[in-house]
């Protein structure tokens, strides 16, 4: 009788054992955001991705500026399989070779602006950088609804705007869309922050970067004009905040999700698999429904596009050239500090 218990804990051990070791192999970590995305990809998009390619993913949740962190603190052996992070950071990724060419994604299928340069990496979702008004004080005022980035310098918004700073990403492509309009850009932002400096200053009521306390300043009137995204507007508008979000004429910036395999000495095909599979028609439509990110896959459906970039609305989103502003990202911030918001 002992001799076959003993044999029958053996044999238990060695399958866990077993168990164990085929767990370690068969897991795929993927770093991204928080939030609605989180919620979107562990319910209806991790599980049926497990079941269908009998694997356990680990989704480790952070700020974009965290997994750019970690990826280059597992430089040589890193732990992620696919990161998830915004445009900005991931181009950065791109750049310090955190990034595997992509595999088996028709990329003619995406809008082009989510075709990131170098194959290293695609958009996985869509955001809209533009303006937001309050419709109710403009037309009590008799005011023509804004259209122009140049609106933000009319002198009778004065103490009346709020836009994020330029440490976030709405407020920086702010800037930028300021420079290219008065004589420069990227490559030249001087321009740019002379604008705000002399014309946008004046006219601002808080630079803010809680989205909270955006959302309350015009909740509350105190904010009657200003900057900010298609997915943060849109909440305001289905609450019955009586506020409208403008693509100015000049082009919107896009704020972009963006998604890659994470270099290694070998790539597990899972973890193209994975990348597939959030870029496919039916997960951006998920991501779109139930996350408001417009998607980047052209044959995905909305069911309410409401002011989300769909459509002709996506084809006309501009881009950033983070090329050139990454390298020189820490520099503009100390001079918003020093020459903006002092």
């Amino acid at each position: 009788m002992q001799s076959r218990f003993l044999l029958a804990l053996g044999a238990t051990a060695a399958m866990l054992f077993s168990a164990g070791v085929g767990h370690a192999q068969e897991t795929l970590v993927v770093a991204g955001s928080g939030g609605s995305i989180e919620k979107v990809l562990r319910e209806r998009v991790i599980a049926p991705f497990e079941r269908a390619h009998n694997v356990r993913v680990v989704y480790v949740a952070g700020n974009s500026t965290d997994t750019l962190a970690k990826l280059q603190a597992q430089r040589g052996n890193p732990e992620i399989d696919v990161a998830i992070i915004d445009d900005g950071p991931m181009m950065r990724a791109v750049s310090l070779g955190f990034c595997a060419p992509l595999e088996g994604v028709d990329q003619s299928r995406l809008h082009d602006v989510a075709r990131l340069p170098g194959g290293r990496a695609s958009g996985m979702g869509l955001i809209a950088t533009g303006l937001m008004y309050n419709t109710r004080v403009f037309r009590e005022n008799g005011w023509a609804a804004p259209t122009s980035w140049n609106d933000l310098m009319d002198p009778k918004y004065r103490g009346r705007v709020v836009m994020p700073p330029l440490n976030n990403g709405y407020g920086l492509l702010t800037v930028v869309m300021l420079a290219r309009l008065h004589g420069g850009g990227e490559s030249n932002i001087n321009p740019g922050f002379d604008v705000m400096r002399r014309h946008v200053g004046p006219n601002i009521l808080a630079y803010e970067p809680s989205p909270a306390k955006h959302a309350e300043l015009f909740q509350t009137g105190q904010a009657i004009f200003g900057v900010w995204g298609t997915a943060r507007v849109q909440p305001l508008i289905d609450a019955g905040v009586p506020v409208e979000f403008v693509y100015p004429k000049e082009g919107s910036p896009v704020v972009m999700m963006a998604i890659c395999p994470v270099a290694k000495r070998q790539i597990w095909p899972k973890a193209h698999a994975f990348v597939q599979t959030i870029l496919s028609a039916e997960t951006q439509s998920l991501l779109a429904n139930e996350a408001g990110l417009a998607p980047v896959n052209k044959d995905a459906t909305v069911a309410r596009p409401g002011i989300m970039p769909v459509g002709e609305l996506a084809a006309r989103l501009v881009a950033a050239d983070w090329t050139i502003i990454n390298p020189v990202r820490d520099d503009w911030n100390r001079r918003w500090v020093r020459e903006i918001e002092r």
